[in-house]
């Protein structure tokens, strides 16, 4: 097996969203917000090559949106899907599975990709899974939540014949070296890859830790629908983190990659940063 960062660009979000409860003049210490009180945020992927499967985690915000609707994020930095995969020494029709841990339009909008007036999978030979709860979520959306599901982004996974569901079970199998973990806090059902790799466990964050910044566990952001199960998520898996050593891959931490957890009189707080290449 071999892991690979896929980089897709950098957007902006507003720090006070981000960050929930906590004061601005706690959070900016880790993460400053410009003028308008927004902080840039990574959309850091994940490829897992495993035997002859050639596994996306996520997908980006992509490039399929209006004008308008990408002016209200701030897109910017030089890499992007094709030129991460291409780093990587791949090309996206060389992906066999994309595993989307839940459908919000930063996670999905690169799973799907506009041709003339057609919408279609912007990996051709890829199976895209889901799981049954979230996708019911997602294309049902509540009125909170409805503007982080884009119906373009979904449907036409769905109406490809592409689409496959993962079982609802925390720690339920993918492949021989990952399973797949759970967390109901941020959004319904969304679904966390734990890898073993070289020797150690490493779970992909996706919402539940975005950034180094958000490892206080009240740190939890306005985005999540219930934030009192993400808090209680938050403590066990960071308990079992640091009891097992895990590495944390940060889909939206701006600066760092990975990191391990430590126990401190503070609480738990972060232990080392590192790339993921670093393992």
């Amino acid at each position: 097996m071999k892991l690979h960062t896929i980089d897709t660009g950098l957007f902006k979000l507003d720090g006070g969203a981000m960050f929930g409860v906590v004061p601005k003049a706690i959070w900016q210490k880790t993460n400053p917000a410009d003028a308008n009180n927004l902080c840039t945020w990574a959309m850091r992927c994940l490829l897992i090559e495993d035997g002859d499967r050639l596994i996306l985690v996520d997908t980006g915000i992509g490039n399929k949106q209006s004008e308008k609707f990408f002016s209200h994020y701030y897109l910017h930095g030089d890499a992007t899907m094709d030129s991460s995969l291409k780093k990587a020494g791949f090309h996206r029709d060389d992906i066999t599975d994309v595993f989307l841990t839940h459908l919000h339009f930063d996670h999905v909008g690169g799973a799907v990709l506009r041709d003339g007036e057609l919408l279609k999978p912007a990996f051709k030979n890829a199976t895209y899974w889901s799981n049954p709860q979230h996708w019911h979520w997602a294309v049902k959306p509540n009125e909170r939540e409805k503007a982080s599901f884009l119906e373009e982004n979904i449907l036409p996974i769905q109406q490809s014949g592409q689409l496959k569901f993962i079982d609802i079970e925390d720690g339920v199998t993918f492949t021989d070296d990952i399973k797949i973990r759970y967390a109901y806090g941020h959004t319904d059902a969304m679904m966390l890859p734990q890898v073993s790799y070289k020797g150690k466990q490493l779970l992909y964050m996706a919402d539940l830790l975005p950034s180094v910044g958000h490892i206080p566990l009240p740190y939890v952001m306005a985005y999540d629908m219930f934030p009192m199960k993400t808090l209680s998520e938050r403590k066990s898996y960071w308990n079992e983190a640091v009891e097992n050593e895990y590495v944390l891959y940060l889909e939206h931490d701006p600066i760092y990659e990975c990191c391990t957890l430590q126990q401190t009189e503070k609480g738990i707080r972060v232990k080392e940063t590192f790339k993921l290449s670093e393992i």
